[in-house]
């Protein structure tokens, strides 16, 4: 008999950690794991540290250091015209997961339903069902993932509570165009549904603009966005994250998230207010550097015969293997890793129903030229496999 209670039971090993043990036991290239392995820039470490030096080295409130929170309002009404009061409408988390689950545990009573779109991040279906709710998926088909708005009608019942969007959009890199996004205001609306965001890939754009659902008429009082410094500043395991949205919003979050962590780290905090007053040449540079990362590999991907679906944000390239009569994810991913010496991460994890990513494999690009260049190494001595 198992100690184990039936909600933990029922939860397996992520496919990251699975991919990365297997990686390291074949030393292989991973390009599997989305994280930067190049530093972080000095100057967000130099605050980090002279935070510490200057004894900010207790407790922070549990809604986050004052300073971050005015920081992260000024970033929001200076990008996108979205005002928030600090004080009440921002809230300070431990990473953008714990943004999402305690908004979900906050928000959803059990049999509530809750849109998604597909593949999606592998923790959101998990939260969504630890806290009671029911995941009700639009599953999004290559190479342009188009969003069809009487399928996503469809989905939408007298029992539908929330609608989680990740724009740009992990696994598949998609950013949702303003038509795409009207449509889906216009039916949260109408369906007096809310809006939780995940907009952590929101300076990683490439083609398109990043469009906060909040800017939309009529969603400014029902979106929580979600975001993060790790992935625009390469700093993942600072987990430093936030949500911003109306004050009811923000409070039901902050009543389930005392209980989880209470606070973050508070020099993290102090340090990632500076960041984020640098000026936007910052983020230019940011999109431009991840540009040249993401044509490389996808180049490369091509020249192996490992057809790209070229991305238009995130650091992640998907590779269409159903073309290649390799359709089966899991398997090709193991493959690359112990026959060629590179980790890639299948798809099928990412959806409810395994066969709508079976065709797929995610490539990650954040990663230095060294390593890409190894991995190009690699994958061209292994072309044909």
């Amino acid at each position: 008999m198992t100690r184990m209670a039936r909600r933990a039971a029922s939860l397996q090993p992520t496919i990251f950690t699975a991919m990365t043990d297997l990686a390291n036991r074949h030393r292989a290239i991973n390009l599997g794991q989305g994280f930067p392995d190049f530093a972080a820039g000095e100057a967000i470490k130099r605050s980090a540290v002279r935070a510490i030096k200057q004894d900010c080295n207790q407790y922070a409130p549990s809604n986050g250091q004052p300073q971050l929170r005015e920081a992260i309002a000024a970033k929001m009404s200076r990008q996108y015209g979205l005002q928030f009061d600090p004080g009440s409408q921002i809230a300070v988390t431990v990473g953008a997961t714990e943004a999402l689950f305690a908004a979900l545990f906050s928000l959803l009573d059990p049999g509530d339903e809750v849109v998604l779109f597909e593949p999606c991040y592998d923790s959101y279906r998990p939260a969504i069902s630890m806290a009671g709710g029911v995941s009700r998926p639009l599953t999004l088909r290559p190479p342009d993932w188009h969003v069809d708005r009487d399928e996503l009608e469809r989905l939408i019942s007298p029992r539908t509570r929330l609608l989680l969007l990740n724009s740009p959009q992990n696994p598949i890199g998609k950013v949702f165009n303003r038509e795409e996004l009207r449509a889906i205001a216009e039916l949260c609306v109408r369906h007096d549904v809310i809006a939780v965001t995940d907009e952590v890939y929101e300076h990683i754009l490439f083609e398109g603009e990043h469009i906060p659902l909040a800017t939309l008429p009529g969603m400014a009082d029902r979106t929580l966005t979600i975001s993060s410094l790790a992935k625009t500043f390469s700093v993942t395991g600072w987990k430093v994250g936030w949500a911003a949205g109306p004050a009811d919003l923000v409070e039901a979050l902050l009543r389930v998230k005392q209980f989880i962590t209470f606070c973050g780290a508070a020099p993290l905090q102090t340090a990632a207010a500076e960041a984020l007053a640098v000026g936007e040449d910052f983020y230019q540079r940011l999109k431009e550097d991840y540009r040249q990362r993401r044509d490389f590999l996808c180049e490369l991907l091509a020249d192996v015969g490992l057809p790209p679906l070229t991305p238009q944000g995130t650091y992640f390239v998907c590779v269409d293997i159903g073309a290649l009569g390799r359709g089966n994810d899991i398997a090709f991913c193991r493959d690359l890793t112990e026959r060629v010496g590179v980790a890639a991460i299948p798809v099928s994890p990412f959806c409810s129903n395994p066969d709508d990513g079976r065709d797929l494999v995610r490539f990650a690009f954040c990663k230095s030229r060294p390593v890409l260049e190894e991995a190009a190494k690699r994958l061209r001595a292994g072309a044909g496999m």
